[in-house]
């Protein structure tokens, strides 16, 4: 029987599965765990179950040189030192997959959402505003015929062109390390350098993973790049999107409007975004139903328990 230390209250069926054969400890209070507190886990712990709001870095796997793995409730995993994890001989996993549609729908609906202005109109019936039909008032566009770039194909890329061709006949741009030419029947999408994808589309999503040639992959020049009537959603990672250049691009009316999951101070907000009209901000929930986190908390588990157990995971992020 291991020690298991879980960062933070996840969803039960993953901790069920993990007591079944061991010792399991969740940081008692629903919060991100503090520094102290998480590096005193980690020292009990035979095995790591952390969130991607943790920091673990090389004082954080120094604490526990016998630490057997480390199991990231998320996909992404930029919040591990994962060359140092493979240094100190620690498999780190993660959880993909599961969530793919769940981001792709919440993405699909942030971008219908920025295009019909619902935000905008939900404040103004609420603030009293609405005094009756009028021909001008908070005019929107239809998506049909319209060009839907992404940027970035992995799963939840390909899933939200899937919803935003087949269901509202959007045209499809994108852009990739690789062309797929798969993907590319099944929505007769169009392959675009970054560049070009940012001036053909009417609405650009984001699906890029943290790198250091994906930080601040946009910014000023890029926006200036785009159509006036551009919408930008991003459900990625924060950074991706230089904010301050965002604030300015949404203020003079550089793009229409931007529709965001992820921030890049998260979770602080850059200054002046959150009093823009023309700007959606949700929690970083786009992964947030029922569904995708009990998977989730299941895979996490599983991941555990294999390495434990000697086997090697389903889900391992390096060697």
């Amino acid at each position: 029987m291991a020690n298991v230390f879980v960062t933070r209250k996840i969803p039960e069926s993953g901790l069920k599965l993990l007591q079944k054969k061991h010792t399991v400890r969740v940081y008692s209070k629903d919060q991100v765990i503090p520094r102290r507190e998480l590096i005193k886990g980690v020292k009990w712990a035979d095995a790591l179950l952390c969130l991607l709001t943790d920091k673990i870095d090389k004082k954080v796997l120094a604490a526990n040189p016998y630490l057997k793995v480390i199991s990231n409730y998320a996909v992404g995993y930029d919040n591990i030192d994962i060359d140092a994890a493979a240094e100190a001989g620690i498999p780190v996993t993660n959880t993909p997959g599961v969530l793919t549609q769940s981001v792709a729908e919440h993405t699909a609906a942030l971008a219908v959402a920025l295009a019909k202005r619902v935000a905008e109109a939900d404040s103004f019936t609420r603030k009293g505003s609405y005094k009756g039909w009028e021909p001008m008032l908070l005019l929107g566009t239809e998506l049909r015929g319209k060009t839907f770039g992404v940027v970035g194909l992995g799963r939840i890329g390909s899933a939200v062109a899937d919803i935003m061709h087949k269901g509202f006949g959007m045209d499809i741009v994108y852009f990739d390390i690789k062309k797929d030419k798969t993907f590319e029947k099944r929505v007769k999408a169009t392959f675009e350098a970054v560049p070009q994808l940012l001036k053909k589309s009417d609405i650009v999503s984001i699906h890029v993973p943290l790198l250091d040639s994906t930080h601040h992959l946009i910014g000023a020049r890029q926006f200036r790049s785009m159509k006036k009537s551009a919408l930008l959603v991003n459900t990625s990672r924060g950074p991706v999107i230089d904010e301050k250049a965002l604030v300015a691009a949404l203020k003079n009316k550089t793009i229409r409007g931007a529709a965001l999951d992820v921030f890049e101070f998260e979770p602080k907000l850059t200054k002046g975004l959150a009093k823009l009209p023309n700007v959606i901000l949700t929690p970083h929930t786009a992964s947030a139903t029922e569904e995708a986190r009990e998977a989730m908390s299941l895979i996490a588990a599983e991941n555990i328990l294999a390495v434990l157990s000697g086997k090697k995971p389903k889900y391992l992020v390096k060697k």
